[in-house]
């Protein structure tokens, strides 16, 4: 009895570390595009003086590859488990 709620335990741990991993990774695929985008946008903006068509142009280009990022995580996601069933 004791070694099978250990082992629902290390389950419900593993479930709850891989969910925290997976959040964790979209987060950042859906953070460092915006950040890095928008700090180039801003930066070519005060460059060229043409603010503010390439921060919105970084803001965009980084929804489109945070996009992508979090399309190609959530195929991934879903073939892994079609072949777990």
């Amino acid at each position: 009895m004791a070694a099978e709620i250990n082992t629902k335990n290390q389950k419900e741990k593993m479930v709850f570390y891989r969910t925290l991993s997976l959040a964790w990774e979209l987060g950042y695929s859906i953070a460092l595009p915006l950040v890095a985008l928008a700090f180039l946008g801003r930066f070519l903006d005060r460059k060229y003086e043409a603010s503010p068509v390439f921060l919105l142009s970084g803001i965009f280009f980084a929804m489109l590859v945070s996009g992508l990022l979090v399309f190609r995580k959530t195929k991934k996601i879903l073939e892994e488990a079609e072949k777990h069933d």
